[in-house]
């Protein structure tokens, strides 16, 4: 059976399931998780092999190398032991790091890009408001985007557009959602329309994911129905600064910091609605797809959402959940309005949205249609 590298720098963050997810449920190809180091208390990635790649004591060497886009010969020497047929970097920015290293080794390189690392303005990495070292970033995606050994995969219809206008060449770029597992995340629990009236917003923290706008949007919403209640799932540098309004504006919120997928999937058997309010960011960031949109959906609880991507390809608008225009307070209000009170249109939402999701983002279904991705384009 081939193997495919599975690169991300550090292995893996909390929130970055679907990278573990996607990579179990491959069938053609078996996978080696590979990286530089490992994140402290980050994801389990039980029955997958991980490598990681300890490049020397001399981190400052390594991350220079890495910088003024040379091969670190540790890495080249380790990607041709491996003895891989491939090589799929998760994000631009890792993309771009280590491709003199797979290039040197011989090897064909994949790179999903998920959002920002596509989304974010030129000029806000160019500026070094990114940092100093992600400077030189969209050149060097760019020019990397030219070599006949790369292909790139967009996680939705949107990050796929966007990556033909930031300068990415269009027979370079193939879409394929990653999907979600629907044997884990099913409808269960008490049935959605028996629950409290209760919002539920997964997401970090940040600009983009507008946790003040569903704080607001929220009050309003009590406002006409009095039972409502927020669950807010997630930490970053917003998080105290929502906490602040909430108590400004005298709203009960549980907020409840972040938290894994099983307890993720733990909150949306109780809740009776999803909502994923996200914006464009002022840096020009914004939602990839927003696959909570897709677990919500497969558990039947209907959703709200305005995410770039997810809002469009990942709901049937009337029919699972309802789209709003991005920062639409008002819109927003109606539509959490309309679903919470709503029990005909709420019943017929939750019946509807796992069928959908089983449909057309099941993540066996998507996991194949990315190894044909693989088998294409000279890489396999």
């Amino acid at each position: 059976m081939k193997r495919v590298a599975i690169y991300r720098r550090q292995l893996l963050s909390l929130s970055e399931t679907f990278i573990r997810d996607q990579a179990n449920s491959l069938t053609g190809w078996q996978p080696v998780l590979l990286g530089l180091s490992e994140v402290q208390d980050g994801l389990a990635t039980p029955g997958i092999a991980r490598e990681i790649i300890r490049v020397g004591s001399n981190q400052t060497r390594t991350t220079l190398r890495l910088w003024i886009q040379r091969p670190v010969a540790r890495l080249v020497r380790r990607l041709k032991r491996l003895d891989v047929a491939l090589v799929h970097a998760h994000f631009g920015l890792d993309a771009t790091d280590i491709w003199p290293s797979v290039k040197a080794a011989g090897l064909p390189m994949l790179v999903t890009l998920h959002g920002y690392d596509i989304n974010t303005y030129r000029d806000w990495w160019e500026a070094g408001r990114g940092g100093f070292l992600h400077r030189p970033y969209p050149r060097r995606l760019l020019r990397m985007a030219q070599e006949p050994a790369v292909h790139f995969v967009a996680v939705s219809q949107a990050v796929g557009q966007r990556a033909v206008e930031y300068g990415v060449p269009t027979d370079k770029i193939t879409v394929c959602y990653i999907g979600v597992d629907t044997r884990k995340f099913e409808p269960g629990g008490s049935p959605t329309g028996d629950r409290p009236r209760c919002i539920l917003f997964i997401g970090r923290m940040v600009e983009k994911k507008a946790p003040l706008l569903m704080v607001r949007a929220f009050a309003e919403v009590r406002k006409r129905v009095s039972d409502a209640e927020l669950v807010m799932i997630g930490d970053g540098p917003l998080l105290e600064d929502t906490k602040h309004l909430a108590g400004e504006l005298n709203t009960p919120v549980s907020f409840l910091g972040a938290r894994d997928s099983d307890e993720v999937l733990a909150q949306l058997r109780q809740a009776r609605l999803l909502c994923l309010p996200s914006v464009t960011a002022s840096n020009g960031d914004a939602e990839g797809f927003g696959l909570v949109l897709l677990e919500a959906q497969a558990c039947g609880v209907p959703v709200v959402s305005s995410a770039r991507g997810g809002a469009a390809e990942g709901i049937i608008d009337g029919k699972t959940g309802f789209r709003f225009a991005e920062g639409e307070e008002d819109e927003l209000v109606d539509r959490l309005q309309k679903v919470l009170a709503d029990e005909e249109t709420h019943a017929a939402m939750a019946l509807a949205a796992p069928e959908f999701v089983r449909k057309n983002f099941d993540i066996a279904v998507c996991t194949r249609n990315l190894e044909e991705i693989y088998d294409r384009h000279g890489l396999g």
